[in-house]
């Protein structure tokens, strides 16, 4: 087994080894809609499984959670507590444009959501730290003050939306709600905890490796896959509405 990251010069080490035939097979992480890796294994007839989904996914093995409707529960469940203006706090806008597939599907699942529902939304792109999540909801309050909730897939951020609302005199959740989709260790080291549903990472590692032994001892198989959708987690962050919303706001969906 070869873990290695990715990069320029990993991608590069990494193509040498599958080109040497050194591995029999691969797991790839960090899945682009348009991926040169997956196209480039798929034209060698290498081996490999993704965590994520191409455009697609027909023709590959792979491993997916399910962002689209994920980030639209998270939607349904901030507006059936009467939130009417929220906000999402994506993955740094450099993914988005690079591909990042749930940033994508994500931004998807929410913008049709909130259609659906009648909301008045903003969308934002957001650094990976804490420090870029507390910017980020202060320009969210700075530019909607009447926002009540927020949905993040930005689990790295999160710990500096919290921090934001803080500074700002918000209450989590009794005057802002917050919820998202993050691995479960994340949203149970914040308080309140996170309701959230929670990314089932050691799940999607195990059933990759599955299918990968599956690949290799069935090499003319046709392509599986598992794309997964956990339930919501009801923890502590979110509560119903009290702001009423500003009707002279302009959304900017």
């Amino acid at each position: 087994m070869l873990l290695s990251p990715s990069g320029v010069d990993s991608d590069r080490s990494f193509q040498r080894l599958l080109g040497e035939r050194r591995v029999d097979g691969a797991i790839l992480m960090e899945i682009r809609l348009q991926d040169d890796r997956v196209d480039h294994l798929l034209a060698e007839n290498f081996p490999a499984v993704c965590i994520g989904r191409t455009a697609s996914p027909e023709r590959d093995w792979w491993v997916g959670l399910d962002h689209t409707a994920l980030a639209a529960a998270c939607v349904h469940h901030l507006a059936d507590l009467g939130h009417r203006r929220i906000a999402l706090v994506n993955r740094p806008e450099r993914l988005l444009h690079a591909g990042y597939e749930s940033a994508h599907r994500g931004l998807d699942g929410f913008t049709k959501a909130a259609a659906e529902r009648g909301l008045t939304v903003r969308t934002y792109g957001c650094g990976d730290d804490a420090a870029s999540g507390q910017a980020c909801l202060e320009r969210i309050l700075h530019e909607d003050p009447a926002t009540t909730g927020l949905v993040t897939l930005n689990e790295a951020a999160l710990g500096g939306l919290y921090r934001g609302l803080s500074v700002a005199g918000r209450h989590v959740p009794r005057d802002f709600s917050v919820t998202g989709v993050v691995a479960g260790r994340w949203a149970e080291t914040v308080t309140p905890q996170l309701t959230a549903a929670d990314v089932p990472a050691e799940q999607m590692g195990r059933l990759a490796v599955d299918l990968l032994v599956e690949r290799l001892d069935h090499p003319d198989a046709a392509p599986r896959h598992h794309l997964l959708a956990p339930p919501i987690s009801l923890r502590a962050s979110t509560g119903p509405a009290h702001l009423q919303s500003d009707p002279g706001s302009t959304p900017n969906a």
